[in-house]
């Protein structure tokens, strides 16, 4: 929280939020991803990279699955369903 408390000081057009649920107590990573629209809200941009499927979908407008550094899955968070993260993530046809 720290760290992004200090990236947002600089007032960026874009923010990486690089696995932020990572290793935090499940109160924190609801504090973080309650804040998130906030954030974005007044015209930031940001990039979510997560492990946590269900946490990234509910925040972001799209979707990218990346597979050995290709985009292998793209579209809107609404519309892309689990089944085809999984199938983009692990590589099966």
């Amino acid at each position: 929280m720290v760290a992004i408390g200090r990236a947002l000081m600089s007032n960026p057009e874009l923010i990486l939020f690089d696995e932020i649920s990572l290793g935090l107590a499940p109160v924190i990573i609801k504090t973080i991803y309650d804040a998130l629209p906030g954030i974005v809200g007044g015209g930031m941009s940001a990039v979510i990279v997560e492990q946590d499927i269900s946490k990234a979908l509910s925040v972001s407008s799209r979707v990218y699955c990346l597979q050995e550094g290709r985009i292998s899955l793209e579209g809107q968070s609404a519309t892309v369903s689990r089944e085809e993260i999984s199938r983009a993530y692990f590589g099966v046809e």
